[in-house]
């Protein structure tokens, strides 16, 4: 799951990117084995319902975040899969394990999508752009959005990725999305929630 540089002659240099960032509702008040057992369906999860939403693994790298992950997507996949079928393909996968899991290992997560300028180095990535996926996961809204869902997964976008990829995607379902005030640290702006799946 994880890939090299992606043959990047010169990691010094910035280089776009589809980003999602998720992170595992009430994960750090579990017992250990169930942190073990959530890590598992989380990390099958993801890859499966990124494959099966058109984003082949070659185009993906993944960070382990311990309570969640990172993914980048390279440019060459179009990013009306991941605001059309990959939420409610992953919020399906959930609800499917969270239907027979003991309560422990049950998952709702949090998920942020957005896109820009990435810069790689010997410990990972870094830029302005991941910063804005990481505030956007932490968002207030986001989490009451998640705690209220009838279904495992609350997701957000970032104003841009609404704006240039749902809004203009008809298979994106632009109407399913509200507007939110994102108020984390130093960032101010302005974010769309989605509740795909649930009842």
């Amino acid at each position: 799951m994880h890939d090299p540089l992606h043959g990047i002659a010169d990691p010094a240099h910035a280089v776009h990117r589809s980003i999602l960032c998720v992170d595992v509702q009430g994960y750090g008040g579990r017992a250990n084995w169930d942190q073990l057992a959530v890590r598992s369906v989380l990390f099958k999860a993801l890859p499966e319902a990124l494959a099966d939403s058109g984003v082949p693994a070659k185009s993906l790298r993944f960070e382990d975040r311990g309570d969640g992950a990172l993914v980048l997507v390279q440019p060459d996949v179009p990013k009306e899969r991941l605001a059309g079928p990959f939420p409610l393909k992953l919020a399906a996968s959930l609800e499917r394990h969270n239907s027979s899991a003991p309560p422990g290992a049950c998952i709702k997560l949090r998920v942020a999508v957005h896109a820009g300028e990435v810069i790689y180095d010997a410990y990972g990535v870094a830029g302005s752009a991941i910063v804005a996926a990481s505030r956007l996961l932490d968002a207030k809204p986001l989490r009451d959005a998640l705690r209220t869902a009838p279904g495992a997964v609350a997701l957000i976008t970032s104003d841009w990725f609404y704006e240039e990829v749902v809004r203009q995607c008809p298979t994106c379902d632009a109407a399913a999305y509200r507007s939110v005030h994102v108020s984390v640290k130093e960032t101010n702006t302005r974010g769309w929630v989605r509740l795909p799946g649930g009842s």
